[in-house]
């Protein structure tokens, strides 16, 4: 009995561990399948981990090379900056010092004059005694000298400092000028009805207007000769022609020179030819020699 007891136990304990088993082995099965899956994911997610590992230091290159770019380029241009600030200061220094012109002039001309001939005066007479007839007919009355003295004002007006384009250092000024010159005194005589001869004493002189280009060389040097080719004038006279003309045009050439004495101030030599028409007899070609005080401005 006891035997049979013990058969019947092992045998039930047998079936109960068939049993076990059976109810074991699928969830050993599924446990290992869920391992599996783990680490498949695990590894799928160390290999993105690393790829984006990977992107970033990939990122991190990238930012380093545009940083290096950027700074490289920097730094060329601030080159270029500061070899053209230096250029820049290279040439300021090397230029040559800028010294302010005054190219404009205020001149006063005195000095000596010489004409040609000496003229003459004129002289009215009349029939009837003056102020109770007209005049008829002139008569000679002598002659003034054929040298004097002159006094003059004039301003030089800056047009180019290079001949327009021909030539260096070579000014052209537009010279306008009005001059006094004084040939001494003569007699002019009126004659009355009763044939009295009324000498008066009368100064032989002229008012000359000229406008004239001056050619100036040496530009920037404190002596400065100049030429004048050819100028225009109108010349007033006094006394009158026997025609009673007073108004001559005529033209003028002349050269000279001038020095920078101080500051504005010059101080000059010049000589020039009046050739005037010859109207009614009177000539009044001649010379001027003299010189001149300058105010540059």
């Amino acid at each position: 009995m006891n035997f049979k007891k013990t058969k019947i136990a092992l045998g039930v304990a047998t079936a109960a561990l068939t049993m076990a088993g059976v109810l074991v082995a699928p969830q050993a099965s599924a446990a290992s399948k869920a391992q599996k899956v783990a680490a498949a994911m695990d590894k799928k997610v160390e290999a993105m981990e690393m790829q984006i590992q990977q992107m970033s230091g990939m990122m991190e290159a990238m930012q380093a090379e545009l940083q290096r770019v950027k700074m490289e380029s920097a730094n060329n241009n601030n080159d270029g900056r500061f070899m053209e600030l230096e250029n820049w200061m290279a040439s300021v220094k090397n230029a040559p010092a800028v010294v302010e012109s005054k190219d404009n002039m205020l001149f006063f001309r005195g000095g000596w004059v010489k004409n040609n001939q000496s003229r003459d005066g004129v002289s009215i007479h009349s029939d009837t005694i003056i102020g109770s007839g007209a005049f008829t007919g002139t008569g000679n009355g002598g002659k003034g000298d054929d040298e004097g003295w002159y006094l003059g004002v004039g301003l030089d007006f800056s047009l180019t400092d290079n001949l327009w384009g021909f030539m260096d250092n070579t000014e052209v000024l537009g010279e306008l000028q009005v001059l006094y010159k004084d040939l001494g005194t003569t007699h002019s005589n009126i004659l009355a009805a009763s044939r009295n001869i009324n000498s008066r004493l009368v100064s032989v002189n002229s008012l000359t207007v000229s406008g004239s280009p001056k050619i100036k060389f040496m530009k920037g040097s404190k002596f400065r000769p100049w030429i004048i080719p050819i100028g225009f004038t109108i010349n007033v006279i006094s006394p009158p022609s026997e025609a009673i003309t007073v108004l001559k045009p005529g033209m003028v050439f002349g050269l000279g020179a001038d020095y920078n004495i101080w500051e504005d101030f010059y101080l000059g030599v010049d000589g020039r030819y009046n050739n005037v028409a010859d109207v009614d007899g009177v000539d009044m070609d001649g010379f001027e020699v003299g010189a001149y005080i300058g105010i540059g401005f």
